[in-house]
């Protein structure tokens, strides 16, 4: 029984694993030998997973509550004053004191998350000046409007990671069309778009975003637009040689010769042989679009004042270097983020490299 225990966990992966084409298998082998990226893999995924419940680790409201025999959820929902017997008909704010007693003498109960702040709770009860230094209260210390670091931290970690993700996915998905319609159809369309892109590399890309940024009301979306305007030109050139490669070897011909459409032998033949080596750019992508995120709201570009930004805090750190703790819990982030990111894009370029094997 014993040493069936043990075998049957083997065999369940590597039934699991049947699905996959050997190639694929191969190069999912070739990912695992190599410990720093597969490790960083499932450490960088355990991070943003943890990140996306940011509202049950870090908040200024109980997660499940009671009073009066009633059952309340004040992370999902909100709920005025005058629910627990209060005489507003605001939020309630369960910070105060006096909402605490009022809950308490309703015999209520709270679970509380384990940073009792969020990212834009200002906490008047710190007793030195913000910002403040770590303390029991506040484990990383606060920033200098008096908002917990760590919190804004997990937020800004989940914000950062989640811009990055779409900032990539879009344009990725712009550049690879483009490259893939000069690489196919050559002559005069390669030429006149080439030239274009040329044209847009060679402008100051960073000074066009802090103008395009200052003319648009700052928001998430709005700066996801500005950025993918110049961010899509990454892939172009890889997708480009790819299909200038490809567009004349034989399958190509004899998909033609079948009668098979232009966007068919594109995105259904020579796309997936391009996107091998596409795939391996992704996670720089990724790491770069966070860069660039982070640098504009270090310059005061980037997201609207009190979201909850590395970058932020980074300039906040620059303006008050009495504070260290400021700078070394921003950096500490940025650099665990992108090393874990640099560390997954080498072991995804091993793992596509026809000269490895295992």
């Amino acid at each position: 029984m014993n040493a069936e225990t043990q075998v049957a966990p083997a065999t369940a992966a590597r039934r699991s694993r049947h699905w996959m084409s050997p190639l694929s298998r191969r190069r999912w082998a070739n990912f695992g030998n190599h410990k720093r990226g597969y490790y960083s893999l499932w450490i960088f995924l355990t991070l943003f997973v943890v990140s996306l419940f940011a509202e049950l680790i870090a908040n200024d409201k109980p997660i499940l509550m009671t009073y009066k025999g009633s059952l309340y959820a004040p992370v999902f929902k909100d709920y005025p004053e005058t629910v627990f017997g209060g005489v507003l008909e605001t939020e309630a704010n369960f910070q105060d004191p006096a909402v605490r007693a009022m809950i308490a003498k309703g015999g209520g109960w709270a679970i509380w998350p384990i940073i009792p702040y969020s990212y834009r709770t200002i906490d008047y009860g710190i007793p030195t000046a913000a910002p403040a230094a770590p303390s029991a209260r506040h484990w990383f210390g606060t920033d200098d409007q008096a908002r917990d670091v760590l919190a804004r931290l997990i937020y800004g970690f989940r914000l950062s990671v989640t811009f990055g993700l779409l900032l990539t996915l879009c344009s990725s998905i712009i550049g690879i069309t483009a490259g893939a319609i000069q690489g196919y159809f050559g002559g005069w369309i390669d030429l006149i778009m080439q030239r274009g892109i040329e044209i847009l590399q060679s402008l100051p890309m960073l000074y066009l975003l802090i103008i395009m940024s200052s003319f648009l009301q700052p928001g998430f979306f709005a700066l996801l637009g500005v950025l993918m305007l110049v961010s899509w030109m990454t892939l172009v050139h890889v997708v480009r040689a790819e299909f200038l490669r490809a567009r004349n070897l034989d399958y190509v011909r004899a998909a033609r010769a079948l009668g098979l459409g232009n966007r068919t032998i594109m995105f259904r033949h020579i796309l997936p042989n391009a996107m091998v080596a596409t795939i391996t750019f992704l996670p720089f992508i990724l790491s770069s679009s966070i860069t660039i995120l982070t640098a504009l709201d270090f310059l005061g570009f980037g997201m609207p004042r009190g979201s909850p930004s590395i970058g932020e805090l980074l300039n906040q750190a620059k303006n008050n270097l009495y504070a260290p703790w400021l700078g070394i819990a921003g950096f500490a982030v940025m650099a665990t983020m992108l090393s874990l990111l640099i560390f997954i894009g080498e072991a995804a370029r091993d793992a596509f490299d026809p000269r490895k094997s295992t």
